[in-house]
């Protein structure tokens, strides 16, 4: 498929899904969200695609944001539909993937940016990434998950003072309050992306599947994580690749997935 704003490559298992707005520090418009609903569901439903990475093209920006233009003139039910669309069409598919999204977050992830790397289950910024929800400075507030996601990651207090204050920080401290997993160099983002993605490709593809489901159910109302949890265990065995697993355990070499 051709895209206008994003591209797609592939390093072995990896699909690498890059926002190509430069020029717009890579924002998020209704067409660059449709875009990536369609790469990510292809990369879904491709069975060569063991982990995803999403990335932004520049040294300057992940994503700096929404693309304000776009919404600065709707109705209090343009807003909403905009935000239930957007939830539905990218950031709740990437939280729900089957298949680990990796966000290499390089130069700034604000506002829709950095929801868009909330939503991805491993987050890895690179030592120049500034990531903040600088909405309530443009009169609206996060709409894309971003006041449950930051809460979630970071903890409430800390959600309250970078959504309530619109701060901005640097990766180290995104990485001192749990907002991402990792700081590398700029220049070793990806390399490192692919390294943590290659780690996940050894292991089996329904476990994965099934640990992503788990752990998102504990956050989801009326759902009984544990219960999940048992349902999900149970459902590994008997599969080819439980018996692959351990048999490759108990004869001491490493488990071909």
């Amino acid at each position: 498929m051709d895209y206008q704003n994003i591209l797609v490559s592939k390093n072995g298992a990896v699909s690498i899904i890059t926002i190509n707005r430069p020029k717009q520090l890579n924002a998020l418009n209704k067409q660059t969200i449709s875009e990536l609903n369609s790469a990510l569901l292809a990369a879904e439903n491709d069975s060569s695609v063991r982990v995803i990475i999403l990335t932004g093209s520049g040294e300057k920006a992940f994503i700096a944001g929404a693309d304000i233009k776009e919404f600065a003139s709707f109705s209090k039910e343009q807003g909403k539909a905009l935000s239930k669309e957007g939830q539905d069409n990218l950031f709740n598919l990437v939280e729900n993937l089957t298949k680990p999204v990796i966000a290499a977050v390089n130069g700034f992830a604000l506002g829709g940016g950095l929801e868009l790397a909330m939503a991805a289950h491993i987050r890895i910024a690179s030592d120049n990434a500034r990531l903040g929800l600088p909405e309530v400075s443009l009169g609206v507030i996060p709409g894309y998950g971003g006041t449950q996601r930051l809460a979630q990651l970071a903890g409430k207090g800390k959600a309250m003072e970078l959504i309530t204050t619109a701060s901005m920080i640097p990766s180290e401290e995104a990485l001192k309050i749990g907002l991402v997993n990792h700081v590398v160099n700029q220049e070793n983002l990806m390399s490192f992306s692919l390294k943590i993605a290659e780690k996940i490709i050894q292991n089996s593809p329904f476990a994965i599947q099934s640990a992503l489901k788990a752990i998102n159910s504990n956050y989801v109302d009326g759902v009984d994580g544990y219960k999940t949890e048992i349902d999900a265990f149970g459902n590994c065995f008997g599969t080819e690749e439980f018996v692959e697993g351990t048999t490759a355990f108990l004869e001491k070499r490493k488990a071909n997935f």
